[in-house]
């Protein structure tokens, strides 16, 4: 049996993509094997989003390379699209894929194990119009399904590279995703994350039919649990989102929605398409519609320009808010972009210290967060056991407003739906008690 071996970079849709590509090896009779292993195929799904993110990857082909220099070594992905020359340089590579064409895979590897002519299939992503079908029955190792919805970007944000590894927004046939959906619940899966590069951006390429319609149809999927968007801005959040918000039971009482800087002046030279108190009106209208909800963000500090004002006022700026955790992040020049071509760059020296000043602000923010919750039941899907835990006989899971919680169980309750009412709160992990198990107990455990 011929073997394949995957390497993964980046964000959860480079992690859909690579299940969705080892359902083309397996219908093709390969076994998955570990990537630190000999392989006969090695398939590395790369990531541009920073200079840092090319460098691994980088790092990542030539392991390949090394661990057999015999195998086909196949790279996809963000890195893939924007330098396929870049990585066809690299001796031992032998197919360079973007974020396109990936059912052609197959007839790629069998014509260059024929040939063992190297092959750059790399088209212009920009004129891509379509959304690319993948079909994924169930994901290795997760009790969560993702299902990627949308792909691509209309923003051009001026720090981002990727619209131009993704192309622009495209949306999946909703007819697709609720088969996929009916698939996964059959499979046994009790939670899927939504994902895609602008989520939120899903439906405006469509005739009549935004995320709204899609999550009222998800909220009729028999033996769904649970929906959850993995990322959306702020100014995608409109009256009829709001409403399945407040009147599905089945949508997670957590919504991570970038700022990025807590600035206007940083937000325009970002190119966001809102203001602050644009952002805090609308966080204030989903609080509205859904007590009690987790709001998570990711922040770049030290964007070009940021005075020590700026990032003093954004800092105020975010603890009004109240997030329940922030991702941090310093701001890295990334080739190619407006942004690293832009005067009054930040020392590095300062970004660390503004970056540690947000961490911070994040761990008060997270613990505050998490206190308002001790003794309450929230449910939980059990996910694996704990680390360190003796006998497996701890759980960690995420509760529906994505509180991370440890209780005592062991391995059988992994994918079920726990009721767990919370005993201590801490900054990344909390502690609760059993109390119950799936739908019966979801109804009488409230409280």
């Amino acid at each position: 049996m011929s073997s394949v071996a995957f390497y993964t970079l980046g964000c959860k849709v480079n992690f859909y993509d690579t299940e969705a590509i080892w359902q083309l090896f397996k219908n093709e009779g390969y076994e998955q094997v570990d990537f630190e292993g000999p392989a006969d195929v090695y398939l590395i799904n790369t990531c541009t989003v920073t200079n840092t993110g090319d460098k691994k990857s980088r790092q990542m082909i030539r392991r390949a390379v090394r661990r057999n220099p015999e195998a086909i070594v196949a790279v996809t992905g963000c890195y893939a699209q924007t330098s396929p020359g870049e990585i066809l340089d690299i001796p031992g590579v032998d197919l360079v894929i973007g974020n396109q064409d990936r059912d052609q895979i197959m007839t790629h590897v069998k014509n260059i194990q024929a040939t063992r002519q190297p092959v750059n299939a790399v088209r212009n992503i920009m004129k891509t119009r379509e959304f690319e079908e993948m079909d994924v029955p169930g994901f290795a190792d997760r009790t969560r399904a993702f299902m990627k919805i949308q792909d691509g970007c209309n923003n051009f944000c001026t720090f981002c590279i990727i619209p131009w590894s993704r192309g622009l927004s495209r949306s999946r046939d909703p007819k697709s995703i609720i088969t996929q959906a009916k698939q996964l619940v059959a499979a046994g899966y009790k939670e899927f994350v939504l994902t895609g590069i602008h989520t939120g951006g899903y439906g405006d390429d469509l005739e009549n039919y935004r995320l709204s319609d899609l999550l009222w149809e998800l909220d009729q999927v028999e033996g769904l649990e649970r929906v959850r968007i993995s990322s959306i801005e702020a100014s995608q959040i409109d009256e009829k989102l709001l409403e399945v918000l407040n009147r599905s039971t089945k949508m997670c009482r957590h919504l991570h929605i970038p700022l990025q800087a807590g600035h206007n002046e940083v937000l325009k030279a970002m190119h966001r398409k809102y203001t602050t108190e644009e952002y805090y009106a609308k966080i204030g209208l989903i609080r509205q519609a859904m007590p009690d909800v987790g709001i998570t963000t990711d922040v770049i500090v030290g964007f070009p320009g940021e005075t020590d004002e700026m990032f003093r006022a954004g800092y105020d700026f975010m603890k009004a808010v109240g997030f329940s955790e922030m991702h941090v992040f310093p701001y890295s020049k990334r080739t190619g972009t407006p942004a690293a071509r832009m005067d009054h760059q930040i020392d590095e020296e300062i970004k660390n210290d503004r970056v540690q000043q947000l961490i911070d602000l994040s761990e008060e923010m997270q613990l505050t967060y998490a206190r308002t919750f001790v003794g309450q039941t929230v449910s939980v899907i059990a996910e694996r056991s704990a680390k360190g835990a003796p006998g497996r006989a701890v759980q960690h899971g995420f509760s529906d407003n994505y509180l991370q919680i440890l209780f005592n169980g062991d391995d059988s309750l992994q994918g079920e739906l726990c009721q767990i009412k919370i005993t201590e709160a801490g900054v990344n992990e909390c502690r609760g008690e059993l109390v119950g198990i799936s739908h019966d107990s979801l109804q009488t455990s409230a409280g």
